[in-house]
């Protein structure tokens, strides 16, 4: 068994898509996923299964639209594949520095690459981006974040291709996959 976790875009945010992470974690326990947890109210859930990710991405929104009416996107990670990344992760990136430090999961079939190119040349006096893997790196200064290319990105088609967690969210996850192994 592989551990692997999921990461529900666009739940809980504004009041919209409500999903209670209780409801949540019961939902994968019922579909056989025994080990499931949750972590925070932004849709993160770390479970075990032998399944490829591009059939867990179909059955956890299938499981998703059916348990809550909701058409969720969502990415799947393996937990390996995420501690890769956060050790391959840019030297600058969460550094405690007064910057925003995001980890942006792309969700499939999108790669980094294609959402990098997608957003476009960054403004390097503004932000710096990086990936490794299906994970990207963003960090702003708080003070010029309302100027970077990639706060922009949302409510492009673009934004539909991934689903953001802050960096201390994304390290957590890892450690909570680590030590559920």
């Amino acid at each position: 068994m592989k551990k692997y976790i999921a990461l529900l875009r666009g739940i809980n945010v504004g009041g919209n898509n409500k999903i209670s992470m209780q409801q949540l974690k019961e939902t994968f326990r019922q579909a056989g996923y025994t080990d499931a947890q949750t972590y925070i109210n932004s849709g993160n859930i770390i479970f075990s299964s032998n399944d490829s990710e591009e059939a867990l991405q179909r059955v956890c929104e299938t499981l998703i639209s059916e348990q809550f009416g909701l058409a969720i996107a969502v990415a799947i990670i393996s937990a390996e594949e995420l501690t890769d990344a956060l050790e391959h992760a840019p030297e600058w990136w969460n550094i405690p520095n007064g910057a925003k430090h995001n980890a942006i999961f792309v969700i499939q079939p999108a790669t980094a690459e294609d959402v990098c190119a997608e957003v476009g040349e960054i403004k390097p006096e503004y932000e710096r981006v990086a990936y490794y893997g299906r994970v990207i790196f963003w960090s702003a200064p708080m003070e010029t974040f309302s100027r970077t290319r990639w706060s922009k990105v949302s409510g492009t088609k673009t934004y539909q291709k991934i689903t953001v967690r802050n960096a201390n969210t994304a390290s957590k996850l890892a450690e909570l996959a680590a030590a559920a192994q």
